[in-house]
């Protein structure tokens, strides 16, 4: 099998409203995202999206992905897509690093592998454990009484599980954290996520003066090395987001008892292949993984689903799904929906999901041995 034609479309994906995050620093309104085909000589398509949230939340941007795209398609095609570590290795020499830019190509190479198995992307990279993963909701930075609105209208939809996102100001953030710890149901969890926005004076701080409570802060500083200062002075778990990039980066969580859980993003670390290897890390030493897209319809939701069912319980804690917070569906009724809060990769093989032709429209380039210029 040899990958023939690559197809690439450019989309932007409104959000139903504004979100803040990193302490009311950042605001998104429009997502951009890339969704390419991956065309093969035996009639089999897999298909990928990419997209970041936002060009100033990490170092990725959809352009970033489409120039990406265009430097490494030439490498692979003629390449075998069922040999993703083949694949990987090509795009590394072509790019080095733009780890988000090669995110969709991989999984579009998985998607392609399930196809030609008759299995579905979960069982391919290890097997799906059944049982259906909590999807946390993402409460944007506001005030305690804002905040717990939100949450209260993701109860109504069954969640069980909230992201709420902090950080703007040690005083308001400690009343925050009270507030919705007081308020929130039994049964329920809330991970307070800071997204790098406190030093590591706040974050001793905010930390220490809630430590009667049973929480989980995720990414409360910027870097490894400040989590690790911050991690020698309180006793809260810290999660790790933002700065898992790479197996590198596990190995120093790991080595040096950094953070007892996880966050892989599909997107930032570089598609599926490199996610199974940061989780098979995280697993060996029983660090807890949470698992999401960076942004994206159900296409994105859904590769991210097959990986998350890949982990057995008690270390899958959580998925996130942007499905609900944009106004777009290029799927209608298919891939990983939402049901009462919970999210199941499809049965189908390979991802189980593809966007309608019609909402796609004309690719904007199309990437061949014969062609590879704009259509």
């Amino acid at each position: 099998m040899k990958i023939t034609c690559i197809k690439l479309w450019h989309k932007s994906l409104p959000l139903a409203k504004p979100y803040w995050l990193s302490g009311g620093r950042l605001k998104f309104e429009v997502l951009d995202s890339t969704f390419i085909r991956v065309d093969t000589d035996e009639g089999l398509s897999g298909w990928g999206e990419g997209c970041p949230w936002g060009n100033t939340y990490l170092p990725a941007h959809g352009p970033g992905i489409r120039a990406g795209i265009e430097t490494m398609a030439p490498a692979i095609l003629g390449m075998d897509p069922r040999r993703t570590n083949h694949i990987n290795q090509a795009m590394d020499l072509t790019l080095p690093g733009h780890r988000y830019a090669k995110a969709p190509l991989d999984i579009a190479c998985w998607d392609i592998a399930g196809q030609a198995a008759g299995l579905p992307i979960a069982e391919l990279m290890g097997g799906c454990y059944p049982t259906p993963t909590p999807v946390a909701s993402s409460i944007s930075t506001g005030t305690p009484q804002e905040m717990l609105a939100e949450i209260e209208d993701y109860r109504e939809r069954g969640y069980r599980v909230h992201s709420a996102k902090v950080g703007a100001d040690t005083v308001e953030d400690i009343e925050r954290v009270r507030f919705l710890e007081t308020h929130r149901n039994r049964g329920e969890v809330i991970f307070y996520d800071v997204n790098r926005a406190w030093t590591r004076a706040e974050a001793v701080t905010v930390m220490n003066a809630v430590v009667d409570l049973p929480v989980t802060f995720e990414q409360p500083c910027e870097t490894l090395e400040d989590c690790l200062a911050v991690r020698r002075l309180t006793s809260h778990p810290i999660s790790i987001d933002e700065r898992l990039d790479t197996l590198a980066d596990m190995t120093r969580i790991v080595s040096e008892g950094i953070a007892e859980l996880i966050n892989i993003k599909i997107n930032r670390v570089g598609g599926l292949t490199r996610a199974a290897r940061i989780r098979d890390l995280a697993l060996a030493h029983g660090i807890g993984i949470s698992v999401m897209p960076t942004g994206g319809t159900v296409l994105a939701d859904t590769d991210a689903i097959h990986f998350a069912q890949t982990i057995p319980d008690p270390y899958r804690l959580r998925v996130w799904s942007c499905q609900d917070m944009i106004t777009v569906d290029p799927a209608p009724g298919r891939g990983a929906r939402v049901e009462d809060g919970m999210l199941s990769a499809p049965g189908g093989p390979g991802l189980g999901v593809a966007p309608d032709d019609e909402w796609l429209g004309k690719p904007d380039v199309v990437y061949s041995n014969e062609n590879s210029e704009p259509v």
